[in-house]
């Protein structure tokens, strides 16, 4: 494993596996996980570099990937894991059409009024996008990526919160803490 370690406490890999293995240990921070009455919730912060890869792939020069940077480090990106019984929701759906029509509904259109995203001070930070790719019983989990802005209003305070509403599943609303130095040291990807 190649790992640099910078002054900054910042992180950085030779290689994405690498960043997804040290970002996906809870105990680095950027991953948080919870269960609750037999419902798994997973948030992790997705680094702007690892964006930056999805779009280019390994091809990437120096220009395009600093151009790329510029685009998606405005923003803050919350992958959101929720699972039930190792398999994602809608396959814990009872076989009524009718509860997962609704479920299918909430995922696909409606998770922009359950999540929340505040600071400190309690001030709500407004969700641009979220993408809810669905993947039709083939995965372990139901993963949803929400969009924030990198404002001031989050980066000076020392964490955000993130809330789940209940969506169905009896849990209550779920409550993760993010540092915000997590955030401002974020790992990067060493570009070759």
């Amino acid at each position: 494993m190649h790992l640099l370690l910078s002054a900054c406490s910042q992180k950085t890999f030779d290689d994405k596996e690498e960043m997804m293995a040290y970002i996906s240990n809870p105990k680095n921070g950027y991953t948080i996980q919870k269960s609750v009455n037999g419902v798994d919730f997973s948030v992790a912060y997705r680094p702007t570099d690892l964006l930056v890869l999805q779009e280019v792939g390994d091809t990437a020069n120096k220009n395009t990937w600093d151009s790329l940077k510029r685009k998606y480090e405005d923003y803050l990106y919350l992958n959101v894991s929720i699972s039930k019984n190792d398999k994602e929701l809608l396959s814990n759906i009872s076989t009524s059409r009718t509860d997962f029509g609704a479920m299918v509904s909430q995922l696909a259109f409606g998770m922009g009024e359950k999540v929340h995203l505040y600071n400190e001070q309690k001030d709500t930070i407004g969700l641009l996008d979220y993408v809810y790719p669905r993947v039709y019983g083939m995965g372990g989990a139901t993963n949803m990526l929400f969009v924030y802005p990198r404002n001031k209003k989050v980066m000076e305070s020392n964490y955000v919160q993130f809330t789940i509403e209940d969506i169905g599943l009896s849990t209550g609303e779920v409550g993760f803490q993010i540092p915000i130095k997590k955030i401002i040291d974020e790992p990067k990807l060493n570009l070759k």
